[in-house]
This record gives structure tokens, sequence and C-alpha cells, in this order.
């Protein structure tokens, strides 16, 4: 399978992108390759094969979540640029 400038051309119409002459015949004997490229896979016999779900079979390995108080609230309003007592002021969203 191959294509031509043409559907270059219109692919860089739809993905918003602008090739001046040199960079479309790079494009085109790019895609070409990747096409042909799945052409030869296309050849395989996959009859068998199970679908992929995973990349890999290992399972993540997680710590345990356990709630904790790192930061105390004094230390938390340290940097605040406007502070009311023990909260953040903030400007307001709605009236």
């Amino acid at each position: 399978m191959s294509t031509d400038i043409q559907t270059i051309k219109k692919l860089a119409h739809l993905a918003r992108l602008e090739f001046n002459e040199e960079k479309e015949q790079e494009m085109l004997q790019d895609l070409n390759k990747i096409l042909n490229w799945m052409d030869k896979l296309r050849e395989l016999d996959t009859e068998s094969v199970e679908p992929l779900t995973h990349m890999s079979e290992e399972v993540n390995v997680l710590r345990e979540d356990v709630a904790k108080n790192t930061v105390t609230h004094e230390e938390a309003l340290l940097n605040a640029p406007k502070k009311d007592s023990d909260y953040f002021r903030v400007p307001k969203v709605m009236e």
C-alpha cells in the first residue's frame, strides 16, 4: 500500500500542519514506509494470538496508604499571601 502527495496535503490540512515541498516529500516517504511495514504485519498469522491488554504481567506494588499530618496548620499558612486566622484568603469567585 502506498499513498500520494495529495493525501499528505489533505492530512496536513486536517492536522493544521504546514510543510514546504521538501518536507512533503519526506512525509510521503515516511508514511509509505509505515504503510509498507503495516502490510508486512498483515502477512503474519495472528489467529491464535490473544489480544494484548497490558504491556506486562507485572502488578503494581503499592505502599499502604496511611493518613498522617506532615505539615502543621501554622506551617501551611506560613507563606500564604493573605490569611485570616486559620484560613487562606482568596478572591470571591461567585457573588
